[in-house]
């Protein structure tokens, strides 16, 4: 099995908040820095995303793939590889908790395999920084109150 990657942040606003910003992946392109573009394919019936495409650049990899979505609730995200150029699989979710009054503990969990070779550790490393500037990149676009 996979090792994933995760890491938590502390963002001061309501879980709904939080997770409006996630849903809104037409957005991503303003906030997450190596989304470049993102299209909604389909949307299940509550109108949330089930498919999307995102055209990624992320320094040495540059893909357009497809994920796909999956809701848990209000307060979870997880999505894996439709198909890709350059990933294997690709596995994530957000999963968002209360943190005391108007604030949300964001956790964001990743299992990326590339095509090429790769050593763990540095995929590993790859990971972490993904994570944390997309943890960051949330933080930011929430706090600011930018819908």
């Amino acid at each position: 099995m996979a090792e994933h990657t995760s890491s938590n942040i502390t963002i001061e606003a309501a879980p709904a908040d939080v997770m409006a910003v996630i849903a809104d992946f037409g957005r991503y392109p303003d906030w997450t820095g190596e989304v470049k573009e993102a299209e909604v394919l389909k949307t299940d019936a509550q109108g949330r995303a089930e498919q999307v495409r995102l055209v990624m650049d992320a320094g040495a990899i540059k893909d357009d793939q497809v994920l796909g979505y999956t809701w848990t609730g209000d307060n979870e995200v997880s999505w894996t590889l439709v198909k890709s150029q350059m990933l294997r699989s690709l596995d994530g979710s957000y999963l968002l908790k209360p943190a005391g009054v108007g604030s949300t503990e964001v956790t964001y969990s990743l299992t990326v395999d590339v095509k090429i070779p790769m050593l763990g550790m540095i995929k590993r490393k790859a990971e972490k920084v993904i994570i944390d500037r997309a943890l960051a990149g949330l933080k930011k676009r929430v706090e600011s109150g930018e819908k």
